[in-house]
């Protein structure tokens, strides 16, 4: 009976692993990640030989047959992701999706650990029971109807942004929204790690002082009022 285990990857302090993620990547036959090159670090940090494979949001048809191909001869496979939990603002749910509809006698099997989003939950300061989730805006096309979704929840939203995009998707949100209450995480787990909060004209001020490098995730804590209302 196959196996497939996902498995939750540091998104910055390597030892936020668990032993049981580092047990399943020990025990699997191949590994699949985002980019060999990243994993590949990971891995030999730990001490793991083992035979990957990329798998990420542009591999083809024929990669994910010989994915499926795999599985079907009975090889247990571990799926990871750059850094974080596989499935979450990646396309693993899409190659999990697929393999239960080809393999009856498939095994998924969860390992959790290290996620951008829940590690910014816990810390944002304001009832996270119910939040809704977002991941990144598109780079072009629909952003504003994206931004406008957000800002119409009437519970707090998390989205992710990059460096690059990050201060360009604050000012559109303020465009959109005045009185915004937010807290944003940059380089979560990381040496440089920081957390801003306050009104977005002030989150917006102290990002533009400071170097936008990293990965950041936005929470949007209070809506203020849409402009135009």
């Amino acid at each position: 009976m196959p196996e497939l285990f996902i498995v939750a990857t540091p998104i910055g302090n390597l030892q936020d692993i668990s032993s049981r993620a580092l047990e399943a990547l020990k025990r699997v036959d191949f590994i699949l990640c985002e980019d060999t090159r990243v994993s590949q670090k990971l891995l030999n940090h730990f001490g793991i030989s083992k035979p990957l494979m990329s798998y990420h949001q542009h591999s083809g048809p024929a990669k994910i047959e010989s994915i499926l191909a795999l599985l079907k001869q009975g090889k247990n496979l571990a799926l990871i992701s750059d850094a974080g939990t596989p499935g979450i603002s990646d396309p693993g749910n899409k190659l999990i999706d697929l393999a239960i509809k080809q393999l009856n006698d498939l095994t998924i099997v969860p390992i959790p650990g290290p996620s951008a989003l829940t590690a910014a939950a816990s810390v944002a300061g304001c009832p996270m029971d119910k939040f809704l989730f977002m991941g990144f805006p598109p780079h072009k096309r629909k952003r504003k109807k994206f931004f406008q979704e957000a800002l119409k929840s009437k519970y707090p939203v998390i989205i992710y942004e990059s460096c690059h995009r990050i201060l360009k998707t604050l000012r559109e949100l303020r465009e959109l929204g005045s009185g915004l209450e937010l807290v944003v995480c940059r380089e979560l787990t990381k040496k440089f790690e920081t957390i801003y909060r306050g009104i977005i004209d002030k989150v917006i001020e102290k990002i533009e002082k400071d170097k936008t490098k990293g990965e950041f995730v936005v929470i949007i804590k209070k809506n203020g009022k849409e402009k135009g209302k």
